[in-house]
């Protein structure tokens, strides 16, 4: 009986210091050395089934309806009810101290904090993403507030959280210095992954323009899309890109995550050649997959956060494990982009179910959960990087194997006429000589082909399409340079009953022997001279005035008069009407009104006797 007396009290004392040990873990200590404190194990929760419970309800509690909040983290999963925190914090030193709280979820819709001090409230502060992210005590992507500890202060920082979201609350308190330090360190994490992100951003569109590959498109959709929702989700977004767009902001992060599915999905049918042919019941899944996410984006226009996300998150988790399905079948097929595409997958599948284990609170709530899709998804984007580098590698093997093996039958047929090696070489050797002899030639060809496309088969002058190519250029850079330009219009007199009389033979040998004056006195390299049509012609004389062109139609014309045509027993002399006009362009386009002008001025030659030079200097005829 003693004995058992004795352990009694022995249990009492026991529990009565485990008591003790638990009522002092509820107060945490912070006397301003420290660089962080992690709260967790200071913070006691109740849940408020009503909604509605006021401060001083919750402060008039009973100590028993509490719970204690167990490290790591405080982590409830997706509730409806909001949730009140209870965290006491006692200053031991006799210095004022001005640590920072750290709420660091910043998907959290509705925080309202409140400081007391010796049973006065000293500070309230509501937070939360539903507000414009400019209201925040500090401007900073997770909810942090400053407190004031003077000495030997014990405060009681109470903390209503309503929110759609997993209920998260990770508190943490910190040196301001301390915070500071870390949060340059985060940033540059942060700055790395989506530093990585862009680039292969960037890095994909100029691939995708060089190959015109649909898959790429689909896969810049998929790594476009994922910093996007990870950067709403880790509150950077609201932070740097919509500040104010409080209710855009909470469905953008499901809009994104369902557009990493569509696009991920049409990726992998177009990547990993998923059809009908190999793999129908896949191809189906997956398209009813892509159809649920793309009524979730829809429904995200409309539907409040908390009625879609837990659908949203399902959708991902099933997307991510069809995704890694689909990779698994492939590689067993023997598909070698599947090598690089399931190692991926698996990555940001193993990151995705962390984080979403973290949202149900199944597992602890830390930095690695909190990261876990950020490395998950880079490693992914890049393996998959890897991937598409290597099936652009193996398409250009298999386009040189073609090639190859197209020259290799070519060079087969060839040695089949060949009696020895040594003949098959030099055979070889001959061909090629002759496919550089034919690439020449052709290169001949072409350029003859040119230039017969812009001759004129009877006279050898320049054609009337060259005419109207060119001459505009020419006004062009005369009213660039602002030089004279000047054109004249020619044309043989009485052609007309000259070849009725004669004949078009006979016709054609007055064409080239007028031609051939006229390219006689125009020797300029600048200068054109082409046949318009029938019986006229056209020249084009740059940086050459009126008065100018008017010499060189003279001469023109004096000699076509001089020179003798002989036909059969008789000799002839042919004449020339010829219309000028020249000018410095005011305009640019000035090309047909200056051709025109000096159309105008050739009939008015023509009407005054023919074989005359006639000139329009600015709309007069002389």
């Amino acid at each position: 009986m003693l004995i058992m007396s004795r352990t009694l009290i022995r249990l009492l004392l026991f529990g009565l210091l485990l008591l003790a040990g638990f009522a002092s873990a509820t107060t945490a200590q912070w006397s301003g050395s420290e660089q962080n404190l992690a709260l967790e194990g200071h913070t006691q929760s109740w849940v408020d089934t009503s909604g509605d419970a006021s401060l001083d309800e919750v402060r008039s509690l009973p100590s028993g309806a509490w719970n204690q909040e167990q490290p790591p983290s405080i982590s409830h999963g997706y509730v409806d009810e909001p949730y009140w925190f209870r965290s006491r914090i006692h200053n031991p030193t006799d210095a004022a101290l001005s640590p920072y709280l750290e709420i660091g979820y910043p998907a959290l819709h509705h925080i309202d904090l409140h400081v007391i001090s010796d049973g006065e409230t000293v500070q309230t502060q509501t937070m939360g993403n539903q507000l414009p992210f400019w209201e925040r005590p500090l401007e900073h992507r997770n909810f942090v507030a400053p407190l004031e500890l003077g000495p030997k202060e014990t405060l009681t920082v109470f903390m209503r959280v309503d929110t759609g979201s997993s209920m998260q609350v990770p508190l943490t308190l910190w040196k301001p210095e301390a915070f500071l330090a870390y949060e340059q360190s985060d940033l540059l994490f942060q700055g790395v992954y989506f530093g990585i992100a862009v680039a292969m951003i960037f890095y994909h569109i100029f691939v995708y323009i060089a190959v015109r590959e649909r898959a790429f498109l689909y896969y810049i959709g998929y790594i476009s899309a994922m910093p996007l929702f990870l950067a709403t989700l880790g509150g950077l977004a609201y932070q740097f890109l919509w500040p104010g767009a409080t209710w855009w902001n909470n469905q953008l992060m499901m809009i994104f995550l369902m557009c990493v599915v569509v696009f991920g999905s049409l990726f992998t049918v177009r990547f990993l050649s998923i059809n009908t042919d190999n793999h129908p019941f896949l191809l189906r899944a997956i398209w009813n997959l892509n159809a649920a996410a793309t009524l979730i984006i829809l429904a995200a226009l409309y539907i409040p956060f908390s009625t879609i996300v837990l659908g949203s998150i399902g959708v991902a988790f099933v997307a991510c494990c069809l995704m890694l399905l689909v990779g698994i079948v492939r590689l067993m097929a023997g598909v070698r982009a599947a090598r690089y595409y399931t190692v991926a997958w698996f990555a940001m599948l193993t990151g995705g179910i962390i984080l979403a284990l973290s949202k149900f609170a199944l597992v602890p709530n830390n930095v690695f959960t909190q990261n876990a899709v950020q490395v998950g998804s880079a490693l992914g984007v890049i393996l998959l990087s890897f991937a598409i580098a290597d099936r652009l590698n193996k398409e250009k093997q298999a386009a040189l194997e073609a090639q190859n093996q197209a020259l290799y039958e070519e060079r087969n047929a060839r040695m089949a006429q060949a009696e020895t090696l040594r003949v098959q070489e030099e055979a070889n050797t001959r061909l090629e000589h002759r496919v550089h002899e034919r690439t020449q030639a052709l290169e001949a060809a072409n350029a003859k082909l040119l230039e017969f496309s812009t001759t004129d088969a009877l006279t050898g002058l320049r054609n009337r399409g060259y005419f109207e190519e060119v001459f505009p250029n020419y006004c062009v850079e005369a009213f660039r340079y602002r030089q004279p330009l000047s054109v004249m219009v020619l044309d043989i007199d009485h052609f007309k009953a000259f070849n009725d009389r004669y004949g078009h033979l006979v016709g054609d040998d007055c064409l080239r022997v007028v031609a051939e004056c006229i390219a006689s006195l125009v020797t300029r390299p600048e200068d054109i001279v082409a046949r318009y049509g029938g019986e006229e012609f056209a020249v084009v004389l740059p940086d050459t005035g009126v008065e100018g062109a008017r010499c060189v139609a003279e001469r023109i014309r004096q000699h076509v008069a001089e020179t003798p045509f002989p036909i059969s027993q008789e000799t002839i002399h042919l004449t020339l009407s010829i219309g000028v006009s020249g000018r410095v362009p005011e305009v640019a386009n000035i090309s047909q009104s200056l051709f025109q002008d000096a159309d105008q001025a050739l009939y008015a030659a023509k009407h005054s006797g023919r074989n005359r030079v006639m000139v329009d200097s600015g709309g007069e005829l002389a």
